[in-house]
This record gives structure tokens, C-alpha cells and sequence, in this order.
């Protein structure tokens, strides 16, 4: 059962006694041949330099240029913020070779769904449902969208605070992304490239002026932050510290890292997807965890303490006018700012929308064959619509106020839980002998180990009160870990309504079928098989958890065949 054994390319199961147009999928239509083409041109699938940019637009976007005011105001030392920036780094490295060991062994679309589905069999389809759920509803483009409705109005010269105009410029954002991904797709590509030159230089623009204001060339005298920098702030727009306010900064923190998993996504997508994600993915991480630590000093040389703390999203505004004054190039920097908001806008709803089409591909999502679809442009402009509806009724949905900070740690917090129980499943994979796990690429086990206490403390901590205001930033403390845990508890119930209780209702058997995917691998497709027709033995021994010859059956069996 080695993810990485070769062998023949699979083919598909023996027809058994229910023909092709008996077998109803999960809205009860019947299944054609045509149902199981959802192949990408060879033109457009994506490079090395493509999924660099890809992993870049992702992880360079909202969170550098918003997410220091929150952190330094969480935790009230200068020297404690650049150290978890640095640390974070670190850790997404040890993230990011969890990650390369499973998307080497299992090449997929998909990213955690695959490795989910490899270790965590029982109950069969539970995972699956719990990570649907997670990533339908909490993988929106919210908190990005929001960000670049903010610094448009700055850049326009309105500094206001979160409110309607700004929601309103990030549902045309999200509106104009989803229209260019699904009818202009190319195009689409080549901006998100583009955009990730462009962030880049943003980003050297403020690492360099940093190095320029602690050479004493700033508009506004020495801040001294670096002056015991270690102290903790304590009074007005801090947080006082505790285990709540490193939890929720450190959280931040992981935010503005997330996106080192975006080519996990789209592995179906790339060329040679071993050879080009083994090299593109390190390259970004490493290079965006050097350009984060620098800016981050760049913003302690030229903003003072009271001001960084209460500056919420517009960070990277506060410090271009501290540079350069208020004059027109000051306020053409954060429209820069902006456009690398809307690159991250772009990177999210492309991957994002390949997981939703996968997931609607094997039949978890209600409306499957629509969701799954790529009429009329050969684009999966389904499942990027269904992206747009969720990013929009998560931006006009909170009431005006502090929405952004509570929209990151939504966002970010149920992803601790995933990559904990990815992190777990490895770990199981690597010490158990059954298993025969094998992958092209190998992380030290105190890595793995590493990873996984780091999620614990990310998903455990934010439940303990803070030490000061249990209301500080709007919402109560609790309500994001919260939500997101209730979002994960919404897959179980999803999972009993899905394989339990409407099978049982609408008197037909939830059977898991193989076929073979657009590339030639062999996959799972879940049916809904009327009870008057008997299920083939292979369908209903995936469904029970076991093969014909009584031996474990499961996700990961399958990609155990595929070559690499």
C-alpha cells in the first residue's frame, strides 16, 4: 500500500451487473462517460516560475502589509514580534516538507483532502465530509478582498475605518477575479504572475526604505522602538499579554505565512508536479520568510509604538506617509498595497475553487454535476462561483466595526486543527509497519513532531480568556475558535446526513465507485445507487472499508498505483 509504488496505470473497475445509466449520481440524474471530463489542456497547465508566483500571490497579500499593527499590539514588544516572524518562518518550513512528503507520494488536486483520506479511513467518508465543510465555508477570500477595499479609499484619501464603502469596492474585487478566472483564464494566470513580480518589489521598496529610516532618513523623529525592545507595552490599544493574546497574535502571524500550500492545491494542474513543486515551493517559502522579518524591522524604524498598535489594517499606509510625507507619491503607495491584495484575491479563488471542483468531482458537495462543471468556458466557473457567494455573504454579513482581525483568525483558526491531524497522520504513517508508507521526499520526524504541537497550541489556546477586555476587538474572545470549530463539528453532522440519514430516507445506498480521473489515475466517486439495483461487490466493499478479498480498502489505496 506504498504511495510511491510503480505498477500499470490503473483502469476502471469491471462494469458489474448496473449499467452506466442506472447509476444515479448525488442529485439522482444518471451518469454518462462525458460526467468524468474534466481534463486541463496540456497549454495551460503551470511551470516552475508559474507556481512559484502562485505560492507568492498567495502568501504575500493582505497579512505583511495589515497584520503587524495586531500583533504588536497583542503582544507589546518589538523584540517578541520580530522573534515570531522569524519563528513562524521556521515553522512553515516544517509545514511546507509535511506537505512536500504527502504531495510527492500522492500527486493530486486537492492538497488535505488526499492526505486526510490516506491515513483517516474510519468511519469511511467522515474526513472527507469534516474537510468539504472546513473548506467550502472558511475558505473564503474575505479578509484580502476587505484589505483592498480599505487601502483603494486610502489611497483615495479616505482614511476610514471598516465600514460599508470599503465592503462594497471588496465584492467588486472578488466579482472582477472570478469573472477573469472563469472566462478569461489565461489572462487570469498571467495577472496573478504579474502581480507576483509586482508584490515583490513592494516588498523591497519597504525593506529598503526600513534600511533608510534607521539611517535616520524618515519625515518623523526616531521612534526609539529598538531601544529595549524586549519591554512590554502596557495601556491603551494593547493587549496585555497572556496566553490568548500570543495564541491570537501567533495565529496572525500564520495567516500572513498561509499560502505556502497553494501548489498542494493544483498538483493536477502542473507540469511534472513531483519535479516542479519540489522545487518551487521551498524557493518561495524561504525567500517570503526573509522579505517578512525585514519589513517587519522596516516598520519598527518609522511608526512609533502607539501608532502601530492602533493602526489595525493599514500598516503599510501608515509607514509610507511617515516616509514620504502627505504628498501624491505617498498616497500611490498603498494603491500599490492594493493591487497586491487583489494578487492574493486571485491566487486564493484559483486554488481554492480547483479543491471545491475536486471535492463536487467525486460527489461530497449537494449539486455535484453543477459545482463539477466546466460549461460554458471549460473553466470550473461553477465551483468558482460558489467561492464567490460564500467570500460574499462573509463580507456583508459581520456588522461594521473591527471585521478584519475577526475574519483572520477565522479564516486562519480551523486550519490548525487540519494540519494537526495531517501532521498526526504522517507521523502514524512513518511509525506503523502495516502502512508501507513510502514518498520521494522524507521529513525528520521531530519536524513532523514539531508541527503537530504548534497546531495543538493554536487550536487549544485561543479558547483561554485574555487577561484583559474579553471584548477588546469587537467580538467576544471566544467567537472565532468558536465558529471554526463548529464549522468542523457541521462536517460530522453533514457527514450523518450524507451517508445516514438521506440514503436512509430516499431508499437508495451511498456507494463509493472507482474511475478514472482526466490524467488516467484511478479515483473515488461517490454514487447514490437506487435500492431496487443492486450495488457492484467492488462499490459496496468501499463502502464498507474493505476489498473483495476481505483486505483494507481506502483513499490512499488508490493512488498507491499511480506512476510518477
Amino acid at each position: 500500500m506504498g504511495t510511491d509504488r510503480k505498477g500499470p496505470k490503473p483502469v476502471a473497475s469491471p462494469a458489474s451487473s448496473v449499467a452506466a445509466s442506472e447509476i444515479l449520481d448525488v442529485d439522482g440524474l444518471p451518469i454518462s462517460a462525458n460526467s468524468l471530463d474534466y481534463s486541463v489542456p496540456e497549454s495551460r497547465k503551470i511551470g516552475v516560475t508559474g507556481a512559484v508566483f502562485l505560492i507568492l500571490n498567495k502568501m504575500i497579500g493582505t497579512g505583511i502589509f495589515s497584520t503587524p499593527s495586531g500583533i504588536f499590539a497583542s503582544t507589546g514588544s518589538v523584540g517578541v514580534c520580530l522573534l515570531m516572524w522569524a519563528v513562524a518562518g521556521l515553522l512553515t518550513l516544517s509545514g511546507l516538507s509535511v506537505f512536500l512528503e504527502f504531495g510527492l507520494a500522492i500527486p493530486k488536486s486537492g492538497g488535505e483532502k488526499n492526505y486526510l483520506e490516506r491515513v483517516y479511513r474510519q468511519p469511511v467518508y467522515l474526513i472527507t465530509s469534516v474537510f468539504a465543510v472546513q473548506i467550502v465555508l472558511l475558505g473564503f477570500s474575505a479578509g484580502n478582498s476587505l484589505a483592498f477595499g480599505r487601502y483603494v479609499l486610502l489611497a483615495l484619501g479616505y482614511d476610514l475605518p471598516d465600514g460599508w464603502p470599503a465592503r462594497a469596492i471588496a465584492v467588486l474585487c472578488i466579482s472582477f477575479v472570478v469573472f477573469l478566472h472563469s472566462v478569461l483564464p489565461k489572462w487570469g494566470l498571467r495577472l496573478t504572475n504579474a502581480l507576483g513580480v509586482f508584490k515583490v518589489l513592494v516588498l523591497l521598496l519597504i525593506v529598503f526604505s526600513g534600511f533608510a529610516a534607521l539611517a535616520g532618513h524618515r519625515r518623523l523623529p526616531d521612534p526609539h522602538n529598538f531601544d529595549d525592545m524586549w519591554s512590554i507595552e502596557k495601556g491603551d490599544g494593547f493587549g496585555g499579554g497572556g496566553a490568548y493574546a500570543y495564541a491570537t497574535a501567533l495565529l496572525q502571524v500564520v495567516y500572513s505565512y498561509k499560502g505556502w500550500e497553494n501548489a498542494n492545491y493544483v498538483l493536477g494542474e502542473l507540469k511534472h508536479p513531483q519535479r516542479t513543486l519540489s522545487i518551487a515551493a521551498p524557493l518561495a517559502v524561504v525567500g517570503v520568510t526573509i522579505l517578512y522579518v525585514l519589513a517587519n524591522v522596516a516598520y519598527f524604524a518609522a511608526i512609533p509604538k502607539a501608532e502601530l498598535a492602533k493602526s489595525e489594517v493599514i500598516v503599510a499606509g501608515l509607514f509610507f506617509r511617515n516616509m514620504f510625507g502627505e504628498s501624491a507619491a505617498a498616497r500611490s503607495l498603498p494603491a500599490l498595497v492594493a493591487l497586491s491584495n487583489i494578487g492574493n484575491v486571485l491566487a486564493v479563488s484559483f486554488t481554492h475553487s480547483r479543491v471545491n471542483q475536486e471535492l463536487a468531482k467525486e460527489g461530497v458537495l449537494p449539486g455535484s454535476q453543477f459545482w463539477a462543471s466546466i460549461k460554458p468556458f471549460n473553466t470550473p466557473a461553477a465551483s468558482l462561483l460558489l467561492h464567490w457567494i460564500v467570500t460574499v455573504i462573509v463580507l456583508v454579513g459581520p456588522p461594521p466595526g473591527p471585521a478584519y482581525n475577526f475574519l483572520v483568525n477565522l479564516y486562519t483558526y480551523p486550519g490548525a486543527w487540519i494540519n494537526g491531524l495531517v501532521a498526526g497522520g504522517l507521523i502514524y504513517l512513518r511509525l506503523s509497519k502495516t502502512e508501507e508508507w513510502s514518498s520521494p521526499w522524507r521529513t525528520w520526524l521531530p519536524v513532523i513532531f514539531i508541527y503537530l504541537c504548534l497546531n495543538i497550541f493554536l487550536a487549544i489556546t485561543p479558547f483561554i480568556p485574555p487577561n484583559d477586555d474579553w471584548n477588546a476587538d469587537g467580538y467576544p474572545y471566544y467567537a472565532f475558535p468558536l465558529v471554526g470549530t463548529g464549522v468542523l463539528g457541521l462536517g460530522a453532522v453533514y457527514w450523518v446526513a450524507w451517508t445516514k440519514v438521506l440514503p436512509r430516507l430516499g431508499g437508495y445506498e451511498l456507494v463509493a465507485e472507482k474511475a478514472l480521473d482526466e490524467s488516467g489515475a484511478e479515483v473515488v466517486r461517490y454514487r447514490k445507487i437506487s435500492a431496487r439495483i443492486a450495488p457492484s461487490s467492488e462499490g459496496a466493499s468501499l463502502l464498507s472499508g474493505t476489498t473483495a478479498g476481505g483486505a483494507s480498502a481506502d483513499h490512499g489505496s488508490l493512488y498507491g498505483s499511480i506512476e510518477a
